[in-house]
């Protein structure tokens, strides 16, 4: 059973954090901020969670799973010239929060929302490929999940250049790339 709450607070304190990474990176955010922007105590704060990073990284698990899903949004032979909807809506959703997007996912893919993103699809793209019993699944994860995590933290740090839409269909062509490459 939940505490509705604790979850409320929770909640107050996500919106908190990402409002003040609109504002700065969160190497400049502060606790104090944080709860005053929130309105709870310190001490609350602490009693949910550890310091920043730890916040930062349930802040960012929505935005992971729709990531996560988004890649994943495709059933059947998937078509290089057709990203899935859901992935081109999920990068035209960042780049409209990409000031939060880029305090919380670093150049090249490190940062809390980097190393949760990594990790979240690395397991997914591999538990999918085991289960149709594709080969080298651990490598061809790793190297889904690193290539799109780089992409999108460099794109939203202006080293890609491309509208939304156009990474999304370069990322889609690049991932299936990835699938379809003969590991020997």
């Amino acid at each position: 059973m939940t505490d509705a709450r604790a979850d409320r607070t929770r909640a107050r304190l996500r919106a908190a954090l990402l409002a003040e990474c609109a504002e700065r990176p969160l190497a400049e955010a502060s606790v104090a901020a944080v709860v005053r922007r929130a309105g709870v105590g310190r001490a609350t704060f602490y009693l949910h969670y550890e310091d920043l990073q730890a916040l930062a990284v349930d802040a960012c698990a929505e935005v992971v799973r729709d990531a996560v899903d988004a890649l994943h949004a495709w059933r059947g032979t998937p078509d290089p010239a057709a990203p899935p909807p859901a992935l081109t809506a999920f990068v035209a959703d960042v780049e409209q929060h990409a000031a939060v997007y880029r305090s919380l996912l670093l150049p090249g893919g490190s940062g809390p929302l980097g190393d949760l993103l990594h990790r979240e699809l690395r397991e997914r793209s591999r538990n999918e490929r085991e289960l149709v019993g594709a080969p080298h699944a651990e490598l061809v994860a790793t190297a889904v999940a690193a290539t799109f995590t780089a992409l999108l933290a460099d794109w939203l740090h202006g080293l890609v250049p491309a509208t939304a839409d156009e990474l999304a269909a370069r990322t889609w062509r690049l991932l299936i790339s990835l699938h379809r490459t003969p590991f020997g």
